[in-house]
Order: structure tokens, then C-alpha cells, then sequence
């Protein structure tokens, strides 16, 4: 058996792979775990849970509250929320644990747990270890008094809000924005933030039905953002995903803008205001070369990690950087955010426009993406990715025919069950030629 926890929490098919009996042993688990730890110091511990709309995360939720609780940690109930405001509140409210129900952007029939300490950061997998070792140990759960007690939270939203806001150098006045909310859970807090910050909204998939989700919609389904930024003649349109943690923009004239080009405008604008620790900017080896090539013609240095926002994470942390992201619009600001954000990073795309006075189309200019090809391959082995020689063997030789203009980069997904096939070349053709190739090696070869 693999592996429980993956590169961002407990995920897979809700009621199926993810029941309600292993959401709350889950979570008597990491009460059990972190008690262990010292992290409850001694005193009565309280947990805040959020989730986002999805239909399972109402059962899910109920499960994690009711094995929170027998393990004898008060719980205060969030709500529908972003996973970076569970984050943000999980410290700001003085809990010592923070459990976010997402599956992010997934399709609504998954979800999944990730947990927070104290400090709003994912725990560190050696916790998660211990977390997954411990499910189905005997234990003495508490009684009487001993059991937590559950009540809702009142302002959560307007406190997140409020917080976002408090980040923003300039306002957004005079600035027309179309907001995708994924239909999930930034479907209040997003529109709500980007009219306060001054900005004219118009807002699409944000009537949740907790099936619609991801659907259509959303950072991974851009045409409907496209569409109603032509037909309203916007500045910008911004869109989040499921869980908004994650960030994509289109430009006026209906041109995405990609994680990597986020990241390489903000970098610029926090260099420029003297707050880019290092000059340092730390990103994935899935984002593309064109990046890596426009930070460095700007004097900045990249720091290259594993794919997953929290290997992003720990390299900040332990560089002492304060910026980071990935392609797929994981942005993460550590002067206001433990976690990516998906609407704090597009408040912050925006303020920039606004401060410099420019479109989007021209920041965006900063760098020139590499044609770049992606396929994802599903129904195969994915264990055997990194140990197979006949796989190998077709890497280097793509690696070889695509020299010093192209790379090529397979790798496992950490969240679900496939290879991802990534090729950057000289040309889209080239580019999708060699991954369809490498996409077959795979199949014939993991399936």
C-alpha cells in the first residue's frame, strides 16, 4: 500500500477512497499525534475546520468534527472558506490545528483533508507519518468534560477580507475585473475583496450547488473567464480554483497569463519596492525555461524544487525567501501567506497594473514562454516512473534529438493517480510530437 498522504493532503473519490469512518479516525489520529508532540502545550486544544462547497464535504466535515472532538479538542466551524484563509485563521485565532476539506481542482465527486499546525503551515511529512502509522491504535478517548465542545465561527469571512485588503499597496480604482470563482469556495470572499479594494467586478462561477465545482469553470477551464472578459470589455479576468489557493489571470485581448508569468511580474514588483529577499524567487522544475531565462536577464536568482507548493515552501523557509510559486498558479507571498492564495495573488497582479499603470498584455511581456506540451497519463503504474530503464532510455534520447532549445520532464503526479509528460521545445510541434511519443512509452511501458 502506498503512501496515504500525498504532496497535499488525504485525497481521492469521496465515499469510496475517502469515507467518513477514515475522516474522523484521521482525525483522532492527529489529535492523538500532535498531543504526543507538545503541540497542545499543556492546555485545552482548539481546531478550526473549513471545506469547500462540495456536497461530500458536509458528511466529511461532520466526521473530522465529531473525531476531533472525541479526541478532546474543541472545534470551531469555519465553513465554506479558501484553503489560505483556513491557513490565515488557523494562526490568527490562536488554534493549534487547522483541517482544510478540498480537493483543490479536482472534480466535485473527490475531496480530501490536509492539515495545518498552529502556524498555518501543512505539517511536515515525518507528522503525517507518524499521523498514518497511528490510524487504528487502540486509544482512551476522553469523557465527560474531557471531550471537545463544537461552535461555529462568526466574521470569518469579513476577518480574512479584511486581512487580504491590509496587503494591498495601491487601490484597484478604476480598474474593470471579471472573477471565476471555480464555483467553490471563493465564490464570496474574492468578488467581495476586489470591490472593496476598488475595483469594478463582474463575477462568473460563483453559484456553488456543491456538484458544480471545477465544472466548466475555473483556473483549469479558462474560456468562459475569456469570454466575458471580451463581452464586458475588461482590464483583466482573474480565476481561482476549487479551493483558491491557486491563481491564473486573461489579459483584455483574452490571452491566459500562466503561473510562471504571475510570478515573474510580482517578483519584479517586489524587487522594485525592495522587498525580494535575496532577489531570490523559488519555483518548480515545471516552470518553464522562459521564466528561468527572464529572471535571470533581470538580475534575479531562481531556486528550482520538486513539483508541489510545499516543497516551494520549505525551500523559502529554509533560504530565508519570501517568494515563491509554480506554473499552475500556486503563488505563495510569505510576508502575508503561509500557503498559495489565489486571491491575494490576484489582488496583488492587479495592483501592479494599477501602480504602473500598464495592461496586463504589457506585463505579461516580461518573459516569452517556451512552446511547451503536457499530457497526462492516466491507468498506468506510476511507482515505476522514476525506475524504468526502457523509460529512461527514451528520455535521453528525446532529451538528446531537442539539445540545448527543449527539455523534458515526466514525473508522477503527487494529488492523483497518473504521469504527467512534459516537453518544452523550440517549436508547439516539436513540442507535442516528442511528448505524444514519450506519452506512449508510458503507456506500453507503466500500463
Amino acid at each position: 500500500m502506498g503512501r496515504l498522504f500525498g504532496t497535499d493532503g488525504v485525497r481521492g473519490l469521496a465515499n469510496r477512497d475517502l469515507t467518513a469512518p477514515l475522516a474522523m479516525d484521521l482525525s483522532v489520529a492527529a489529535a492523538r499525534v500532535l498531543a504526543e508532540e507538545g503541540a497542545f502545550r499543556g492546555h485545552r486544544p482548539l481546531a478550526v475546520v473549513g471545506r469547500d462547497p462540495r456536497a461530500s464535504g458536509e458528511f466529511l466535515e461532520a466526521a473530522v468534527v465529531a473525531g476531533l472532538a472525541s479526541a478532546g479538542v474543541d472545534v470551531l466551524r469555519l465553513g465554506v472558506l479558501p484553503t489560505p484563509a483556513v491557513a490565515y485563521l488557523t494562526h490568527t485565532l490562536d488554534a493549534d490545528l487547522g483541517v482544510m476539506l478540498s480537493a483543490s481542482h479536482n472534480p466535485a465527486p473527490d475531496n480530501g483533508i490536509k492539515f495545518f499546525d498552529r502556524s498555518g503551515y501543512k505539517l511536515a511529512d515525518g507528522i503525517e507519518d507518524r499521523i498514518e502509522a497511528s490510524l487504528g491504535q487502540e486509544w482512551e478517548p476522553p469523557t465527560g468534560a474531557g471531550v471537545g465542545r463544537v461552535r461555529e465561527a462568526h466574521g470569518a469571512v469579513e476577518q480574512y477580507v479584511a486581512h487580504l485588503l491590509s496587503t494591498l499597496p495601491v487601490s484597484l480604482d478604476g480598474l474593470r475585473v471579471v472573477v471565476d470563482c471555480a464555483n467553490g469556495a471563493s465564490s464570496d470572499v474574492a468578488p467581495e475583496a476586489l470591490r472593496r479594494a476598488g475595483a469594478e467586478v463582474i463575477t462568473i462561477g460563483a453559484a456553488p450547488d456543491g456538484l458544480n465545482i471545477n465544472a466548466g469553470c475555473g483556473s483549469t477551464h479558462l474560456d468562459a473567464l475569456r469570454e466575458a472578459v471580451r463581452e464586458h470589455g475588461a482590464d483583466a479576468g482573474i480565476a481561482n480554483d476549487g479551493d483558491a489557493d491557486r491563481c491564473l489571470a486573461v489579459t483584455a485581448s483574452g490571452e491566459v497569463v500562466d503561473g510562471d508569468q504571475i510570478m515573474a511580474v510580482l517578483a519584479l514588483e517586489l524587487r522594485e519596492s525592495g522587498r525580494l529577499a535575496a532577489d531570490t524567487v523559488v519555483a518548480t522544475v515545471m516552470s518553464n525555461l522562459g521564466f528561468k531565462i527572464a529572471m535571470r536577464e533581470a538580475g534575479l536568482t531562481v531556486v528550482e524544487t520538486a513539483v508541489g507548493d510545499r516543497y516551494v515552501l520549505e525551500a523559502m523557509k529554509a533560504g530565508g525567501f519570501g517568494f515563491g510559486g509554480e506554473q499552475s498558479g500556486h503563488v505563495i507571498m510569505l510576508d502575508h501567506a503561509t500557503t498559495g492564495d489565489g486571491v491575494l495573488t490576484g489582488l496583488h497582479l492587479l495592483a501592479a497594473m494599477a501602480r504602473q499603470r500598464s495592461s496586463l498584455d504589457e506585463l505579461a511581456k516580461v518573459m516569452t514562454r517556451l512552446p511547451q506540451m503536457l499530457i497526462n497519463v492516466r491507468g498506468v503504474d506510476k511507482a515505476r516512473a522514476e525506475t524504468s530503464p526502457e523509460l529512461a532510455a527514451a528520455v535521453a534520447a528525446a532529451e538528446a534529438g531537442l539539445g540545448d532549445t527543449g527539455r523534458v520532464l515526466i514525473r508522477p503526479s503527487g494529488t492523483e493517480p497518473m504521469v504527467r509528460v512534459m516537453v518544452e521545445a523550440a517549436s508547439q510541434d516539436q513540442a507535442r510530437t516528442v511528448a505524444e511519443q514519450l506519452a506512449e512509452v508510458v503507456r506500453t511501458t507503466l500500463g
